[in-house]
């Protein structure tokens, strides 16, 4: 491409004050010393333009084609303009006149001929690999998004117990579509600050770690809403939000999950933020920027004055409680009342993170889905099996179906079905072979189980479908809406 070309390209991109950056090389597979020159590249100015060396010049040392060199150089999210540099490195740097032009530092003593172009314009060289505090921050953003189908195992014998094949449940996600669901609860911004270690403070023993990456996702009941917006259900969903930036970048979030978001402004609260810093897969430290005081008679109101339509058309309505003052009791009872008369299909999950809450003050729901510890607060029963603590829980709640989050050890599914004078009760193994987050497992299990049951599917069918989703979820960082495709994926290859 002629010089006169790339540069009215780089021109029609790049913003007016760009400071421009410039690095060439082979670019071969981008390894993490690669992305860590760019990384530092990126950071001297605030426009960088990689040229990419084509097969003639690059030689032997060439490992792949031009192309496909090229195209690894512009998946970078570091780099803003790669090109395919068919002329002398000299020659371009004349031409494009960039602020900095950066090397490895394994060439700084060693003759340069990029020097005598940079410095006739005034620009600098620069040489550097990047501190080694610099990860990849694009292995971390596509561990953060990506999950993975190979670390979810499906048990048959549970299916073949129950009377139905994982082809069926292909077909019930197909059915998916067209759902109308309404979600209610609390609305939780989550933040991960990935960092790299640096060492131990020499003040006082405290770790000390360099942020690298900080990414943000919708959390709370706002994920549900988003996780089956995601698979196909069209969406409503109602809470309250801040005065803030927070809030405000939520709605956006959600308009481009594609949920109809209903949220009401509460000057007493900021919106709900949870902050996780995180370090080598771990995580080190959470912090929370909440109120958790319950709503005031007048935002009550107001949210049941958007609710009730929307529950004239809808097929589904999920309460998901986190406890931090978005469903007082008066409310829940309300709502309740209101699905009851539709004859809705109703389903709750309520969180506790301490030992506030209760989710058995959801009365009369087809499908309730605690955890084992928030099971026992609600009931005050630490002692019991699980079996008899479950259908203590299922009538101290007058629900239909529960399903017992087990964390590591899966879920137990007791059904409102009996046989020979017993309630019927099955226990599903978790389905990821390994877990990179498991914060999102309960919120994908949530929606997908929800949008089977509103489909008719049994509660065996919604557990084994909602145990799939979750083991998807937490094969990958982050509250990323869990996709049609991916479940599918799952359950690909199982008869």
């Amino acid at each position: 491409m002629p010089f006169e070309r790339i540069l009215a390209d780089i021109r029609e991109v790049a913003p007016d004050d760009a400071h421009v950056v410039f690095v060439s090389g082979n670019f071969n597979i981008l390894h993490p010393g690669h992305l860590r020159l760019l990384r530092f590249a990126k950071e001297c100015g605030n426009f960088l333009v990689v040229g990419v060396l084509d097969d003639a010049t690059a030689g032997s040392a060439a490992l792949l084609s031009e192309t496909l060199r090229l195209e690894g150089a512009q998946a970078n999210s570091w780099v803003d303009y790669a090109f395919i540099l068919c002329r002398p490195v000299g020659e371009f740097i004349r031409v494009l006149k960039p602020h900095f032009v950066v090397k490895g530092k394994e060439h700084e003593t060693k003759y340069n001929p990029e020097q005598e172009s940079v410095s006739a314009h005034g620009g600098h060289l620069l040489f550097g690999s990047g501190e080694t505090v610099f990860s990849s921050v694009d292995l971390l953003r596509h561990e953060m998004q990506t999950a993975s189908s190979a670390s979810v195992v499906l048990p048959p014998d549970f299916a073949a117990r129950h009377g139905f094949s994982v082809g069926e449940l292909r077909d019930l996600v197909h059915r998916f579509q067209g759902v109308r669901m309404v979600v209610i609860g609390d609305l939780i911004i989550d933040e991960y600050v990935d960092c790299d270690p640096v060492g131990m403070s020499q003040e006082d023993p405290s770790i000390v770690v360099t942020p690298v990456l900080q990414q943000s996702f919708i959390g709370g009941a706002g994920i549900v809403a988003a996780h089956a917006a995601s698979l196909g259900a069209e969406v409503d969903y109602l809470a309250v939000a801040g005065r803030d930036d927070a809030g405000r970048i939520a709605e956006e979030r959600l308009r481009e999950y594609h949920v109809r978001a209903h949220l009401v402004e509460d000057d007493s609260r900021p919106t709900t933020i949870k902050r996780r810093y995180r370090a080598q897969g771990k995580t080190l430290l959470r912090v929370s920027y909440l109120r958790q005081h319950g709503l005031s008679a007048d935002l009550q109101a107001a949210l049941v004055s958007i609710l009730r339509p929307l529950l004239e058309q809808a097929d589904l309505l999920v309460f998901s409680d986190y406890n931090y003052g978005c469903l007082p009791q008066p409310l829940v009872d309300l709502v309740t009342k209101l699905g009851s008369e539709r004859g809705l299909l109703m389903i709750a999950d309520s969180q506790c993170s301490s030992q506030i809450g209760d989710v058995a003050r959801f009365q009369g729901m087809a499908l309730l889905t605690p955890t084992e510890r928030e099971a026992r607060i609600s009931t005050h029963n630490h002692e019991d099996g699980l079996v008899v603590l479950a259908e203590a829980l299922r009538r101290q709640a007058k629900a239909q179906n529960l399903m017992l989050k087990l964390g590591a050890e899966g879920v137990l599914v007791h059904a409102a079905v009996m046989r020979d004078d017993r309630w019927l009760t099955d226990r599903l193994p978790a389905f990821a072979t390994g877990s990179r987050d498991s914060a999102g497992a309960g919120d994908s299990m949530l929606a997908a189980s929800s949008l089977a049951m509103a489909r008719g599917a049994t509660v065996w069918q919604a557990a084994y479908v909602g145990s799939t989703a979750a083991a998807c979820q937490v094969s990958r960082l982050g509250n990323v809406p869990i996709r049609t495709e991916e479940l599918l994926s799952a359950f690909a290859g199982t008869a």
